[in-house]
């Protein structure tokens, strides 16, 4: 019986060893979803004022020519590039945007005017928040 009592004292005990109290950083925020068009005429972002963070850019090509969505931020770590979108097609750009203005425009084989974006204090923790597929 003194052996049991001894065995279970002695796993009791090693189940508390180790134990320090870790808190968890929060979660990033949560991606958001930012529409853009490109026409013949200009570059339309909706919305114009966002926080910063994860974005994905979904683009309508509503041009006659190829297009690269473009964004020029506040330093050249700043910058991204969609990859080409065909004239009636759609595409996509995922980008890790920080504070500052950013210049948009349908790439360097556009006459599309450009528009600007302002990205202000990065978006709150998605922590406590359920995250759908």
């Amino acid at each position: 019986m003194s052996a049991a009592a001894v065995a279970l004292a002695a796993s009791l005990s090693a189940a508390g060893c180790g134990e320090d109290d870790f808190e968890n950083e929060p979660r990033p925020a949560a991606p958001i979803v930012v529409t853009a068009k490109v026409d013949a005429k200009k570059v339309v972002v909706s919305p114009g004022e966002l926080g910063a963070g994860l974005v994905n850019f979904t683009v309508s090509n509503q041009s006659d020519d190829p297009v690269t969505l473009t964004l020029v931020g506040p330093s050249p770590e700043d910058s991204h590039e969609s990859t080409e979108i065909p004239p009636a097609g759609v595409g996509n750009l995922k980008a890790e945007l920080s504070e500052g203005d950013y210049e948009v425009s349908g790439g360097d084989r556009s006459d599309a005017r450009s528009t600007r974006i302002t990205v202000t204090a990065p978006r709150e923790s998605s922590s406590d928040e359920l995250l759908l597929p």
